[in-house]
């Protein structure tokens, strides 16, 4: 009686539990899906939600991802409480502009602690809502915490502009950012199509080629080999502490994307081969660009890679 007992009731309790997970599966696929091919729904799957707004100047349209890193997809203007505050909406055609902004913190002031990530306190991009015009730049800020980013010349047409920073003081102590806002640039614009996904792509003489078989919210690894005249290249000169720096943007929505190398730094003879640690939200094209340095010169190959 007393053992009939005992396994009636590891029975019930291993009902129980089968039921428990059955009710929490259902609950994670009743959410409607992003529409990017990840086969996941667009939810939050942390302990507490994070609140992200648009800024005015932020109106270019953003689809919904799964996080790759708590820096987020860099679509919103705020996230958790940190805001990036401008009141510039357009950017003259042609001509270089500085460009200003500061970062609010949860309680409404100018942040101005900031961590140092590979060698800067802020990394800033620009590119056009094509994927044209890359720029990766580092802005100087003021003792108010106002940022200042000498822009090179923009085409006409919509253009997105990232804020890539880790406040080092706060609320947000130790965490990465990633926020971004749109500007325009007055004139017709002539939107360039977006080269089909290829492995490899040549730029000052050099071939970069790019391996792995990337799919959307799982982590990979991407291998890019540096190549000049058909011979490996070894004198890779450390860019940021590091011997490559690879940044990459969704095609329409523009999510961004940045990839930490796993080669280690040792003087000036890098390469050929740089492995990365690489995780893409989204299913679909990406423009990747991947800068490196030889002989005091930096270089920026650009290529389109689809990820599964």
């Amino acid at each position: 009686m007393s053992q009939r007992l005992r396994t009636s009731r590891r029975a019930l309790a291993a009902a129980a539990a089968t039921a428990a997970l059955t009710l929490a599966l259902a609950a994670c696929g009743s959410g409607s899906g992003s529409g990017h091919g990840s086969g996941m729904s667009d939810m939050d799957h942390s302990a507490t939600p994070s609140a992200s707004a648009s800024a005015p100047g932020d109106d270019m349209a953003s689809m919904p991802g799964m996080e790759p890193v708590s820096a987020g997809n860099g679509l919103a203007a705020a996230k958790d409480g940190y805001k990036m505050a401008s009141t510039a909406a357009t950017v003259p055609a042609g001509e270089a502009t500085a460009y200003r902004f500061a970062i609010t913190g949860p309680d409404g002031k100018p942040v101005t602690g900031f961590a140092v990530d590979q060698t800067k306190r802020m990394h800033f991009y620009a590119v056009r809502s094509d994927l044209t015009g890359f720029q990766h730049l580092h802005p100087t800020m003021a003792q108010d915490g106002t940022w200042t980013v000498p822009l090179a010349a923009l085409q006409p047409g919509t253009w997105r502009l990232y804020a890539s920073f880790t406040p080092d003081s706060g609320a947000g102590k130790g965490k990465g950012f990633v926020l971004s806002r749109t500007v325009k640039v007055s004139g017709m614009a002539m939107a360039a199509p977006l080269p089909k996904a290829s492995g490899t792509a040549t730029v000052d003489g050099y071939t970069v080629s790019v391996k792995g078989d990337p799919m959307a919210g799982m982590a990979h690894q991407l291998t890019a080999t540096v190549t000049k005249d058909g011979k490996p290249v070894t004198d890779l000169q450390p860019y940021l502490d590091t011997y490559a720096h690879l940044t990459a943007f969704h095609q329409g929505d523009l999510a961004f994307a940045h990839f930490h190398p796993e080669t280690e730094v040792d003087g000036d003879h890098g390469g050929p081969t740089l492995g990365f640690h690489a995780e893409f939200a989204q299913s679909g094209n990406w423009r990747m660009f991947l800068q490196f340095q030889t002989g005091g010169k930096l270089h920026t190959a650009s290529l389109t890679l689809h990820v599964g």
